[in-house]
């Protein structure tokens, strides 16, 4: 398995599976593992909801919610906030993020 493959899964454990999108949602997690391993700790719910947006755009390109964060109701936004929560948590013990080594061994 593939280093971001593995950040994806660790991901996807971190969170409740009711809060998951319905259908399958592998890309998106791939689009997660890789803000897992660029902006670690520094990641916040508008950089989640940006790779959301992405990843919906091929869905449901008609979804409300593809606007820009700041456009986003409050309820709509906090949405993001346990994802921004297990891409932290995976960032920080896998060592990954901004300043930390590339290497993911094993």
């Amino acid at each position: 398995m593939d280093y971001v493959t593995r950040i994806a899964q660790l991901i996807r454990a971190e969170l409740d599976p009711g809060m998951l999108p319905d259908g399958p949602i592998d890309d998106l997690l791939q689009l997660y593992a890789v803000l897992a391993l660029t902006l670690g700790q520094d990641v916040c719910a508008a950089d989640v909801h940006d790779a959301w947006v992405a990843w919906m755009a091929r869905r449901n390109i008609s979804h409300e919610a593809l606007v820009p964060f700041d456009e986003l109701d409050k309820d709509t936004a906090a949405e993001d906030t346990p994802f921004v929560m297990a891409i932290r948590a995976v960032a920080e013990a896998q060592r990954v993020g901004r300043g930390r080594p590339r290497s993911l061994g094993g």
